[in-house]
């Protein structure tokens, strides 16, 4: 990596943001690709968060990600949004052009980017989608599963309320399930994917058997930590197609770089490889 007094800058904005991926995985491309640039962690309180993002232009950062906590709150700190931040409601991606401030949402390019990629046979019209959960990350998986015409939408949340209210605001051919339905919910699914932390390190199992299943339909977890969940195990020894969440990082970063840095980066397995070396 090639770091000179005319370096470009980028980072990324949380709290904490020790645990984030974003520094070695974009240092990893700035390095492969020979980049006068740097990447850097930048450790942001709520309280602090409008004063900091508007002196980025002043410290010369071409923009940087926004991680927890501050997504959401950073929608009101932007000049201008795109039409993807703004439906998604929450910024993940901050793009500075001649001091203007841009806020965009990559989650949802890189949620179908990564399942393209790890299920290149899935097709979306071809039946219903079942999504857990109703936080942030699922805006962004209803958002691409919608764009891309999937013909029914099964949303099942631990919260029913949470979930009406979300497919409200998302809007498509959505249809709320209460959490005890979750395995009924998977009758004649051609996807499912696990936007819920259930499985994740640190929290609670996942309970959901997979026997009602089509043996082809997909299963995506977007917890990669661990990168093999039990969801992805079990829907692997079942016979299905099983994508994990690592992906969706790697290619949510995409965007992002080539608007900094000027080089449009690849997703390959030796990036996935040198990211989980550093897990």
């Amino acid at each position: 990596m090639i770091i000179s007094g005319k370096a470009m800058l980028a980072g990324v904005i949380g709290w904490p943001v020790s645990h984030s991926r974003s520094p070695r995985l974009h240092n990893y491309w700035l390095a492969h690709h020979g980049v006068d640039g740097a990447y850097v962690p930048l450790p942001v309180a709520p309280e602090n968060l409008q004063a900091a993002i508007r002196a980025l232009p002043l410290l010369g950062f071409a923009g940087v990600n926004i991680t927890l906590p501050h997504k959401e709150a950073a929608l009101a700190v932007m000049d201008r949004v795109t039409p993807a931040a703004r439906r998604i409601g929450a910024v993940n991606t901050l793009v500075i052009r001649d001091g203007v401030l841009v806020g965009d949402n990559t989650d949802a390019f890189g949620f179908l980017e990564n399942l393209r990629s790890g299920a290149p046979g899935w097709r979306s019209e071809a039946g219903p989608a079942v999504v857990l959960g109703a936080g942030g990350a699922a805006r962004a998986v209803l958002a691409a599963l919608i764009d891309v015409g999937v013909p029914e939408i099964r949303l099942v949340n631990r919260t029913t309320g949470r979930a009406e209210k979300l497919a409200a605001e998302i809007f498509g051919p959505i249809r709320v399930l209460p959490w005890a339905e979750r395995e009924a919910a998977l009758d004649g699914a051609n996807l499912l994917v696990n936007t819920t932390v259930l499985g994740m390190e640190g929290a609670p199992p996942l309970e959901l058997a997979l026997e009602r299943l089509p043996r082809h339909a997909v299963v995506n977890d977007i917890v990669y930590a661990p990168l093999e969940t039990e969801l992805l195990a079990a829907a692997r020894a079942g016979g299905h197609t099983a994508v994990d969440g690592l992906g969706m990082l790697l290619h949510q970063a995409r965007p992002g770089f080539e608007a900094w840095f000027g080089i449009a980066p690849e997703v390959t397995a030796a990036l996935r490889a040198f990211l989980l070396q550093g897990a």
